[in-house]
């Protein structure tokens, strides 16, 4: 992994994505309410065997930063950034029972703090108005946005792109 170094911020810390978080990572990325807002998933959110070759894929990738979002102590969520295109992308995930608390935000500061590629991208679902709010209280601005179809919501959606300069 690149960044080994745990960060804290408040009651927020990150700390490497490990192996035994992916049972927790599982059911989040597999909640219905979070999976439609997220709308660009996995194309069959409850295939454990797809998911678990997606995070050995993950956590085998050098080039991948991989952190777990702590609250108190707790996993909450999980970030990432990895190369796709030639493009520096971010990605995360928090569980739906900590929506609205800050902790998405925070955690996303705490990441810049380590993974200093720039520009750096990250995208949300149009209507995943709380996200698109998490990246630009960090620095993010919208460069343009597509449609394209979200496994999430079986249909055409659209797509933000945001970059980090």
């Amino acid at each position: 992994m690149i960044g080994d170094a745990s960060a804290v911020r408040g009651e927020v810390t990150l700390r490497d994505f490990i192996e035994t978080d992916a049972d927790k990572c599982y059911e989040w990325m597999r909640d219905p309410q979070s999976v439609e807002m997220a709308a660009f998933t996995a194309p069959d959110p409850d295939d454990r065997d797809e998911f678990d070759t997606w995070i050995t894929r993950v956590l085998a990738n050098p080039t991948i930063t991989a952190k777990a979002i702590c609250s108190d102590g707790a996993l909450v969520g999980m970030l990432a950034t990895f190369t796709l295109d030639d493009h520096r992308e971010l990605t995360y995930w928090v569980d739906r029972a900590h929506w609205g608390q800050g902790i998405a935000t925070t955690a996303l500061a705490l990441l810049l703090d380590i993974e200093t590629h720039r520009p750096l991208r990250a995208r949300t679902a149009a209507h995943n108005v709380r996200s698109a709010a998490v990246v630009t209280r960090n620095g993010f601005v919208e460069t343009e946005r597509n449609v394209d179809f979200a496994e999430g919501l079986k249909r055409d959606s659209e797509e933000i792109i945001f970059e980090l300069f």
